[in-house]
């Protein structure tokens, strides 16, 4: 798969900004993205933060794949919403002043009853974002994981803007016993942005969890296949939330994805 590039979560390498960094161009990724908060939040990165940041990427030979947006609550939540929202295009203006154009939101499940409130709720908020996106140059990808592939592309076709589409996490899918191969196929034109993630299913003996790349369930010559089929030409970004050992399994994550993929 020579039209993609892999990344790397920066917060997986459990390492201070500048020294992740680094670690990133040494292992051989290609670009990064990194949550916008904290010192990194679009209130807090200062005009000059920013082009020093910008200026330390590119003399690493990295790109900047994507922003992550994380919320303590969905955009499908009444209580605080209009904050969430204000953050959210915040962070979408610093991903077009940084580069990516694209933000990667947990937003909620895409909901089966149209009219009922927390419905209404997320779309309201969706359309909200998609209109800041056609002003900005900023595109919005979903999380997939608590929907399948259809119901989140059925969900995605009834909103005319080319600002959504799916960030495609097959970890979250396989958890939660989705089949992440055909969601490829079934998001087929929506996916913006891959996230590695990898999983294990429950057994008799142990829960459901998160796993590094590559020691999952998930079959990834096939769900690398997939990708080629329909033609998906964007990042793969390998990303570590558990585990006693996060840096090494991200090191070898990258390593995991450029053997199979080429890049």
């Amino acid at each position: 798969m020579k039209h993609v590039k892999t990344a790397v979560r920066l917060e997986s390498l459990g390492l201070p900004l500048r020294k992740a960094i680094d670690e990133a161009a040494r292992m051989g990724a290609a670009g990064v993205q990194f949550d916008a908060v904290g010192e990194l939040s679009p209130k807090e990165l200062s005009d000059s933060a920013r082009r020093e940041l910008r200026t330390l990427l590119r003399a690493r030979g990295l790109e900047l794949a994507a922003l992550g947006c994380p919320l303590r609550r969905g955009l499908d939540v009444a209580e605080d919403q209009q904050p969430r929202l204000d953050f959210v295009r915040e962070v979408m203006s610093l991903a077009f002043e940084m580069g990516p154009r694209l933000v990667l939101v947990a937003a909620g499940q895409a909901p089966d009853t149209p009219d009922e409130p927390r419905a209404m709720l997320l779309r309201e908020s969706l359309l909200d974002l998609a209109r800041h996106g056609d002003r900005v140059g900023t595109r919005v990808a979903l999380e997939t994981g608590l929907e399948n592939g259809a119901a989140l592309a059925a969900y995605l076709a009834t909103y005319e803007s080319a600002m959504l589409g799916a960030n495609l996490v097959p970890g979250n899918l396989l958890l939660h016993g989705f089949n992440p191969v055909a969601a490829v196929r079934e998001l087929v034109g929506r996916v913006l942005y891959v996230t590695a993630r990898d999983g294990r299913k429950a057994s008799v003996s142990r829960a459901s969890r998160e796993v590094a790349l590559g020691a999952g369930d998930i079959d990834w010559l096939a769900y690398l296949e997939a990708l080629e089929e329909t033609e998906y030409r964007g990042w793969i970004a390998v990303v570590r939330d558990g585990g006693e050992r996060k840096l090494a399994d991200v090191q070898e994550g990258v390593a995991f994805l450029k053997r199979l993929t080429g890049a």
